[in-house]
């Protein structure tokens, strides 16, 4: 079964691969603070017209390479750009 994942695109430089934050809240099991956990997974993406700060869909599938275990689903919301 394959998980799916939201997050943010932190990084484009590397060719047919992004990278995104996905942000994890929990509650310490004895203080009960509310702390976030940040991890970051590279993924595949054919798509060139991704950008820093656009929020992406991805999901788990088989390894492309060492580090690549991710495909790109779907772009959910493009970050504002300013055009000067």
């Amino acid at each position: 079964m394959a998980k799916n994942f939201q997050g943010i695109v932190v990084s484009t430089k590397m060719a047919k691969t992004i990278v995104a934050t996905v942000t994890h809240q929990y509650k310490h099991p004895l203080y009960k603070k509310l702390l976030k956990k940040t991890k970051k997974y590279k993924i595949h993406a054919e798509e060139s017209e991704i950008k820093v700060g656009d929020t992406v869909e991805f999901v788990e599938c088989k390894p492309i390479s060492k580090d690549k275990k991710y495909k790109l689903l779907k772009i959910i919301k493009k970050q504002a750009r300013l055009n000067i």
